[in-house]
């Protein structure tokens, strides 16, 4: 449970794929559910645990996300890093900033992000271009261009 700070609204990650410590920013969802879970229980007690009240392994998830992803009918099943996959393509579609999301994903520059999901930014960067950026109308008087306004 020390792992959750409801105060800095984070999860601490003491050891990631990469061997690195990190804190992962939650969501107000994220920072609800883990408050849930984490109410009634000591700074040592794990905060998500199997059935039985052990520890996760590894590969502990495999069958019960298999179980889940036909129940669901989801073809081809998904797996937790499919979810990551997806936290990212939300995050991404719904505005976030890459830098941002890279260190919340646990990379030290965008390059990741760019790679796996700079397609789906392209849009996005036409869209804010197309806002952000004034109009270059010819000037009907001289056939100058002109900077105008939206």
């Amino acid at each position: 449970m020390r792992d959750f700070n409801p105060d800095s609204e984070s999860l601490y990650i003491a050891k990631s794929k990469s061997g690195k410590t990190r804190h992962v920013h939650l969501t107000e969802e994220g920072v609800a559910f883990f408050a849930r879970m984490s109410t009634g229980r000591s700074g040592t007690e794990l905060i998500l645990r199997r059935s039985n009240g052990a520890r996760w392994g590894k590969s502990h998830q495999d069958r019960p996300m298999r179980e889940a992803c036909k129940g669901a009918a989801i073809i081809p099943p998904a797996s937790f890093h499919i979810l990551r996959h997806s936290y990212a393509t939300l995050a991404l579609m719904a505005g976030a900033k890459a830098m941002v999301l890279a260190e919340n994903l646990g990379y030290r520059d965008t390059r990741m992000i760019e790679l796996h999901y700079g397609h789906l930014t392209r849009g996005h960067v036409r869209e804010e271009i197309r806002k952000a950026v004034p109009e270059f109308v010819a000037d009907n008087n001289n056939d100058n261009p002109s900077r105008g306004a939206r």
